[in-house]
């Protein structure tokens, strides 16, 4: 058996998060797998059904150990104070019980050789890795997704030096005491690196997302959702419906193109969707959009299988546009062309692989524009670019192998 990882991450299978395929591809490499997360509720708010405080609390899914500790569901209001209580609660709750269990036998019996923190919000998750790291005297690895207090000033639009100060404490107490720091984009590496309290630069490395294995190319595929003999340019879109995709372009593009043969295939939900649907019904596009609910990621290369384009989108701020979205690595593995209302990172990556267009960010008549644009261009030969850099970029075994090296050296 090779050595032991502690994993610690809020969100765990069966809440659908890339974690739980690294963790399963950890397993296969011969390392030992413990995952300390939380009882699953994301994205709807609320327990799965079979899990609480008291249920399945212990258990091994595909060879990884879970433990579940108690944390306080997140909730889902259209209050958006009541919303902002929620999720504060949830991401407290979580580290407060991670601070206790710390100190519990079975953690002291663990014997973790590794801790790696995997960080999309909160980064308050990472404070448990520290304190278990310094705790035990483990070497502790942290995987940035998010960028805190970034995330927080944008998605909740507070700026306050009373909420944001002790924040920025605590990510850079959490950032001096990390050994090694992983980020999904080099746009992170500078930010983390060139904060005011800095970060040393070889402790902070870029170590993209890939995508799972059954991302890959494949022939149409009959399902459900898409209607076989409806041959519009069909788009799609795959995963949380929320504020920072920045959907709200869609309808607006939908009408531009009210005369084209264009439907848009979504496919997911969130705390976003019923504003999105409400949108889409008044400015009158409903026949423009097919709404699938969310699937398990295996099946979306499927669905994929039957458009021609994926999108992909979000809102115009500094911290979206220094980000790598999953779902770009996603499309890419699948083969398809890629339609985006975006800049920064994106822009980058699709630029560089010559797989599709980025239009003006929130602009629907410039994102309808590179519609028509797609429709009369070769999505297949840039759907074949698209997976040609993926296997050169973000491809599994090599950035896993990559993992091997730095995990050796613990």
């Amino acid at each position: 058996m090779g050595k032991h990882i502690l994993l610690i991450t809020q969100y765990f299978y069966p809440e659908t998060f890339r974690v739980n395929d690294m963790a399963c591809e950890w397993v296969k490499r011969g390392y030992k797998v413990t995952v300390l997360t939380g009882i699953p509720n994301y994205p709807m708010g609320k327990y799965f059904d079979g899990y609480d405080k008291k249920h399945r609390t212990r258990e091994e899914w595909n060879g990884v150990n879970i433990i579940r500790i108690p944390l306080v569901a997140r909730g889902n209001s259209s209050n958006k104070l009541i919303n902002a209580a929620g999720m504060a609660a949830n991401y407290f709750s979580f580290v407060r019980s991670g601070k206790k269990w710390i100190k519990s036998k079975e953690a002291a019996n663990l014997n973790a050789d590794i801790v790696f923190t995997f960080e999309v919000s909160p980064m308050t998750q990472a404070m448990i890795g520290v304190w278990y790291g310094k705790r035990y005297n483990v070497p502790t690895y942290l995987y940035v997704q998010d960028l805190w207090p970034e995330n927080v000033e944008t998605v909740t639009g507070i700026h306050s030096k009373l909420i944001i100060g002790p924040i920025d404490r605590m990510v850079d107490k959490i950032y001096r005491e990390t050994g090694t720091i992983f980020t999904t984009s080099p746009s992170f590496v500078k930010a983390i690196i060139n904060r005011k309290v800095p970060v040393e630069n070889n402790k902070v490395h870029y170590w993209p997302q890939y995508a799972e294995d059954f991302y890959r190319p494949m022939s149409s595929v009959a399902v459900d959702s898409i209607d076989e003999m409806d041959n519009s340019y069909k788009i799609a879109f795959t995963g949380n419906i929320g504020t920072a995709q920045g959907l709200d372009v869609l309808p607006k593009a939908a009408k531009m193109l009210k005369d084209e043969n264009v439907k848009f295939i979504i496919v997911g939900d969130g705390r976003y969707q019923p504003d999105f649907e409400k949108q889409i019904d008044e400015l009158g596009v409903r026949n423009k959009f097919v709404m699938v609910p969310r699937v398990p990621a295996e099946r979306v290369p499927a669905i994929l299988s039957n458009v021609d384009a994926g999108f992909i989108s979000f809102n115009k701020t500094a911290l979206w546009e220094n980000t790598i979205p999953a779902k770009l690595q996603s499309y890419m593995a699948c083969g398809k062309a890629i339609i985006a209302s975006a800049s920064g990172e994106t822009e980058r990556v699709i630029t560089e692989a010559e797989c599709g267009i980025c239009c003006k960010i929130g602009d629907g008549n410039a994102l309808a524009d590179g519609i028509r644009v797609m429709m009369k261009a070769d999505c297949v030969e840039m759907g074949r670019r698209a997976r040609l850099y993926f296997e050169e970029n973000f491809d599994k075994k090599k950035l896993m192998d990559e993992m091997d090296v730095f995990f050796e050296s613990a």
